[in-house]
């Protein structure tokens, strides 16, 4: 059904084309016809941070951002959801168009800048949720005009809120669109940062009787000097995970295309190579404690794969969904199965 729907949705400005296909999403679930656009995903049982997963492929964040979706993008087959990204305040975003799709890369490019309804209106609607079928991530980030110095409070704002709500919290300092946010990755910046939100994690573990596992988002453009600075940072401060990576704002595979000279993160097939290396370099400087969701890239089960491949416990797509549609989800799945049941390389043992 994904098939004879995209070509009408690509005809559309792209983040139109967005709004209309995540209303369309809403009205198959409450109808019960969201079969008709997926098929149903066969378990795979996966437990990583003392969560269970139905299975280890989830959506990453930038497609719900105030979650208004969750049970409906959960009926795709999802072993896990991951909203966001939220900041303290609402916030506009970017000026339009600020959504751009490359198809004959795969890819897309997108410059939001942080566009969301504000934490208290994601609380709000992941309240309204009656049913998770998988654990729910909430990714937070900080206002465009809260300097990088204040930052902290920002990320600390969020996290308190969505605190009794999150299976897990993503920590965001790695997108293009807000300007100096990548600032955070520096060394010192980072142990800054990190340590205040680790303490706040400890405190509210211990005020709701609960540990929600914290991780950390990172770019694909860092240095291998800056990559290994953050695995030293991240591993000393014991962070529960790592996500590689966010968007590129490199250019290499598709500068022939005229929408590449468009400002912005580049997601999608183009991103695949360089994401998996950073995978594989934090894989090995990070403890093995510290597990990874792979990310960026992934459009079949043989890229999901190369995730596991590289060193990740968990994978997310985006892009590839919005070419490929929900059967990339089933693909992805079928193909880690595959791997794990492999005589050759023996079961998988969950994190």
């Amino acid at each position: 059904m994904y098939s004879i729907a995209r070509p009408l949705l690509f005809t559309l400005d792209a983040e139109r084309a967005h709004g209309l296909g995540l209303s369309a999403l809403d009205l198959a679930w409450r109808t019960g016809t969201t079969p008709l656009l997926a098929g149903r995903v066969k378990p795979l049982p996966t437990k990583v941070w003392g969560l269970d997963f139905p299975n280890p492929v989830g959506l990453a964040a930038g497609l719900d951002k105030n979650g208004e979706h969750i049970e409906a993008l959960f009926g795709l087959g999802f072993g896990f959801v991951e909203i966001g990204t939220i900041t303290p305040r609402p916030q506009a975003g970017s000026p339009k168009p600020r959504l751009f799709r490359l198809p004959n890369h795969g890819a897309i490019i997108n410059r939001m800048g942080f566009n969301n309804l504000g934490v208290d209106a994601l609380v709000a609607n992941v309240e309204k949720v009656r049913h998770r079928p998988g654990p729910l991530g909430i990714n937070i980030g900080k206002n465009k005009d809260t300097p990088n110095e204040d930052a902290l409070s920002d990320y600390l704002a969020c996290m308190e809120k969505v605190y009794p709500l999150a299976d897990y919290i993503t920590v965001n300092i790695s997108s293009p669109n807000t300007a100096g946010l990548r600032e955070l990755q520096e060394e010192q910046a980072l142990k800054h940062l990190v340590a205040g939100l680790r303490e706040a994690q400890e405190r509210l573990a211990a005020q709701h009787g609960r540990r929600v596992p914290m991780l950390v988002k990172v770019a694909p453009d860092l240095s291998d000097r800056d990559i290994d600075a953050a695995a030293r940072v991240l591993g000393e401060l014991a962070v529960d995970g790592v996500i590689a990576t966010n968007t590129t704002i490199g250019r290499p595979l598709v500068d022939a295309d005229p929408i590449s000279k468009e400002i912005g993160g580049l997601s999608g097939a183009p991103l695949l190579g360089q994401s998996t290396l950073v995978l594989r370099r934090l894989r090995a400087r990070l403890p093995e404690s510290v597990p990874l969701i792979g990310v960026g890239g992934i459009s079949s089960g043989a890229d999901a794969v190369a995730k596991m491949a590289a060193g990740a416990a968990l994978v997310q797509c985006y892009s590839g969904l919005i070419y490929r549609g929900p059967a990339l989800i089933g693909d992805c799945v079928d193909a880690i199965r595959r791997r794990r049941e492999s005589p050759s390389r023996g079961a998988v043992a969950p994190l």
